[in-house]
C-alpha cells in the first residue's frame, strides 16, 4: 500500500479551523489573491492568519477579502505592506454573480477556508457558509466523540 501522494504544488499556507465548528460549508470555490511581493514572502514562511477574514462582494461586482492578516516580511526594508489590507479575489464575472445572488437570496456568508500555493500562484478557499445554530455545534461535537471513540474500540478489537 502507497502513501497518499499530495498533489504536484500545492501546499497549505494557513487554514480557518474556526469556520468548520461555526459554520456548515454548502459549497467551495478556489479563487486567486492580488499580492505584493512582500505579502508573497512572507506567506512564503507561513506567516498568515485567516481567524478573522471575511468576504464582500461590492456593488461594482468585484470580491474583496478583509481581515486577512499577513505577517510583515522582516526583509522588505522600505517596501512593507499593511498586514490587514483589504484584498482583490480574482474571480470571473460569472463566479461573482452566481456567489453574490446565494449571499443575497439564502442568507449564506462568503468566508474563507484555506490559503494555500498553487504551483507558484497563492489561492483562496472559499466556502459559501450557513451559520450554525449552539444545538447544531453541540450536536457535532457529540457526533466526533462517538466516532472517535468507535474508532478507538475497533482499534483494540485487532
Amino acid at each position: 500500500m502507497g502513501k497518499k501522494k499530495k498533489p504536484v504544488g500545492a501546499s497549505t499556507i494557513a487554514s480557518n479551523r474556526k469556520a468548520f465548528h461555526n459554520y456548515s460549508v454548502e459549497e467551495r470555490i478556489v479563487a486567486g489573491l492580488v499580492l505584493t511581493g512582500s505579502e508573497v514572502k512572507s506567506l512564503r514562511q507561513k506567516e498568515a492568519s485567516l481567524a478573522e477574514a471575511f468576504v464582500r462582494i461590492s456593488d461594482k461586482g468585484e470580491a474583496f477579502l478583509y481581515g486577512l492578516y499577513i505577517n510583515p516580511y522582516k526583509q522588505a526594508g522600505y517596501a512593507q505592506h499593511d498586514p490587514t489590507r483589504v484584498r482583490k479575489l480574482l474571480l470571473n464575472k460569472a463566479e461573482i454573480e452566481k456567489l453574490q445572488a446565494k449571499v443575497q437570496q439564502k442568507g449564506l456568508t462568503l468566508i474563507p477556508l484555506k490559503l494555500f500555493f498553487k504551483k507558484a500562484w497563492v489561492k483562496v478557499d472559499l466556502g459559501l457558509c450557513k451559520g450554525k445554530q449552539l444545538h447544531d455545534k453541540r450536536a457535532d461535537t457529540a457526533k466526533r466523540d462517538q466516532d472517535r471513540q468507535t474508532q478507538r474500540m475497533v482499534k483494540n478489537q485487532f
